[in-house]
């Protein structure tokens, strides 16, 4: 039998196995990037999730070590209209089936993603599966249909370190800004770029406690990017309410929305979410737009937050929801998109200069 890929509203693809042949249950999302597949597949927040790009051709430049976002594939699946037969590009160590393969990543190609991503506009972002069982629909489907959701899980346990480490930037700048990363799934390159600005890191477990935060003195707490639903993130949330005033607070993602629930705030489900590399911004404040890179399923409702405490400094210019704001008095700030530009545009790195400036003199910029 064909491998297939069945919604948990019945609709049902078939087509060719891509990676590992196995059965693999997830939330079926779509990515409208073209390109970025390795950057896609391992970023922690796409953990709990298959992802369909919809960009014709995918894998023509292989994999490299270099462009990985962490220590694995972190997405549940991978699904293509077509996976490049020809890797062509210096860098290219691997194909994109073998990598699938590597780490036991069940994907499928040969199929309609144009019919598919059309259908999760309409229907929404549902759970589905991809199997290459021998079972008919009906049985796979009833085994899916028993499968958790995402939604109401703290699956942030499931990526974050199980212990505090320093990121090595090689910098010898001395008095250098400190700043404690509260991983919630933290890609590299979010990393990287506080890295090149000079700035000590140490990245930290989500669960560790304010106290523990405090005790090493750092200038900036920055809330990463990582998956899933933010509400049942109790614990991670008093802790940032904690240390909100104390030191000041940069939030991307799932970050940008701890942040909103810790002042207050409430969050909600969109219907298909903003996954790819070409989403419209405002900023409020100049009135420029910026080209994005989103990857997010939840965001914090406008309303929720208080005008008196807090200003809205962004928004998504093709659905009107929140992107951005910041404290007009406590210095925190946030964006639900990701700046660091990993696959996507650089218009938004600006962002992390802010957080320095932040630091530096209590001040916006």
């Amino acid at each position: 039998m064909a491998t297939r890929l069945i919604l948990k509203d019945g609709r049902t693809f078939y087509g060719e196995s891509l990676g590992y042949k196995g059965e693999v249950f997830a939330e079926i999302v779509f990515n409208t990037a073209m390109t970025g597949y390795q950057e896609i597949l391992t970023d922690p927040s796409y953990f709990g999730q298959m992802v369909v790009m919809t960009y014709s051709q995918i894998g023509n430049y292989g994999i490299n070590r270099a462009d990985v976002e962490s220590s694995k594939i972190f997405a549940s699946g991978f699904i293509l209209r077509e996976c490049s037969p020809v890797v062509s590009n210096w860098r290219a160590q691997d194909t994109l089936d073998n990598y699938l393969k590597q780490y036991k990543i069940s994907g499928i190609t040969e199929i309609d993603t144009r019919a598919l991503t059309r259908h999760i506009r309409d229907h929404g972002a549902q759970m589905a599966v991809i199997t290459s069982s021998d079972d008919s629909d009906e049985v796979v489907l009833s085994r899916l249909k028993a499968y958790p959701s995402i939604v109401g899980r703290n699956v942030v346990k499931d990526v974050s370190a199980t212990s505090a480490y320093e990121w090595k930037s090689g910098n010898d700048i001395k008095n250098a800004r400190r700043i404690a990363v509260y991983d919630f799934g933290v890609k590299y390159s979010i990393l990287k770029n506080l890295s090149s600005l000079g700035c000590d890191i140490r990245v930290f477990p989500a669960d560790t406690s304010a106290e523990d935060i405090t005790s090493w003195g750092p200038d900036g707490v920055f809330l990463s990017n990582g998956p899933g639903d933010p509400e049942p993130l109790e614990k991670l949330i008093e802790n940032v309410r904690i240390l909100l005033g104390r030191i000041p607070v940069f939030g991307i993602c799932l970050g940008h929305q701890i942040l909103g629930l810790a002042l207050g705030g409430k969050t909600s489900k969109l219907k298909y979410g903003h996954h790819g590399a070409n989403h419209p911004v405002k900023n409020l404040l100049t009135g420029s737009i910026e080209i994005t890179a989103q990857n997010h399923g939840f965001v914090v409702d406008t309303e929720s937050l208080k005008e008196s405490e807090v200003e809205i400094t962004h928004i998504n210019l093709n659905d009107g929801t929140l992107e951005g704001f910041r404290h007009k008095t406590i210095p925190a700030f946030s964006v639900q998109y990701h700046p660091e530009a990993s696959p996507g545009p650089h218009d938004s790195m600006y962002l992390f200069r802010q957080f320095i400036n932040l630091m530096e003199t209590n001040r916006y910029a």
